[in-house]
C-alpha cells in the first residue's frame, strides 16, 4: 500500500483545520493557501469528508468548515477511508487471485501488513497529529488569516482537548 497524494492531502487539511477550529469556520481558501493544495482539489475532498461525518459545513457569511466531532475522537484511518483511499497493500486488492487468479505465495504478509497499517493509522487521532505540530511550533502556530478576516501573522494556537 502506499498512500496517495489524496490521502496526504485530506490529513494534511484535516490537521490545518483542528488547528484552526477554534476561531469557528475555516475556509478552503485559506487551507488552500496555507497547505498549497488546490482549492477544486479541497473542495473534492471535503465533500467526502462531509458524507463520512468528519466535516460540517457552514454557509454564508463567516462560513466555512469545521470538525464534525472532537479531534480526538477522528482518526487519521477515518481520513483516508473518507477519501477512498484502499488500506490494503495486496496486489489482488484482497481477493486472493494475485497471480493466475490464485493466491499468490506473499498473499500472507501483504494481507499481514494491510492490518498492521490498518491498527497503526486507527490508532493515531487527529488530535495526536494537532499536538505534535503545536510542540514542534513551541505552541505557536503561523496564520495566515483567510482573506474574509483580513491580514497575516501569529497566533496563540489553543489546546486541542484530548
Amino acid at each position: 500500500m502506499r498512500l496517495t497524494t489524496k490521502g496526504r492531502f485530506a490529513v494534511t487539511a484535516m490537521i490545518d483545520l483542528a488547528l484552526r477550529s477554534d476561531d469557528g469556520p475555516v475556509t478552503l481558501a485559506g487551507i488552500s493557501e496555507r497547505q498549497k493544495i488546490s482549492l477544486s482539489y479541497l473542495e473534492q475532498l471535503f465533500g467526502k469528508l462531509r458524507r463520512h461525518a468528519l466535516v460540517d459545513s457552514v454557509r454564508g457569511p463567516g462560513g466555512g468548515y469545521c470538525l464534525a466531532r472532537q479531534a480526538r475522537e477522528i482518526t487519521v484511518a477515518d481520513v483516508v477511508r473518507a477519501v477512498d483511499e484502499p488500506l490494503d497493500a495486496t496486489q489482488c486488492g484482497g481477493k486472493e487471485n494475485c497471480k493466475d487468479e490464485e493466491r499468490c505465495m506473499t498473499h500472507e504478509l501483504w494481507t499481514t501488513l494491510s492490518a498492521k497499517m490498518y491498527e497503526y493509522l486507527t490508532s493515531v487521532a487527529l488530535s495526536d497529529l494537532v499536538e505534535q505540530q503545536l510542540k514542534k511550533s513551541g505552541g505557536e502556530i503561523a496564520v495566515l488569516k483567510d482573506a474574509r478576516r483580513g491580514g497575516s501573522g501569529r497566533a496563540k494556537a489553543m489546546a486541542v482537548s484530548a
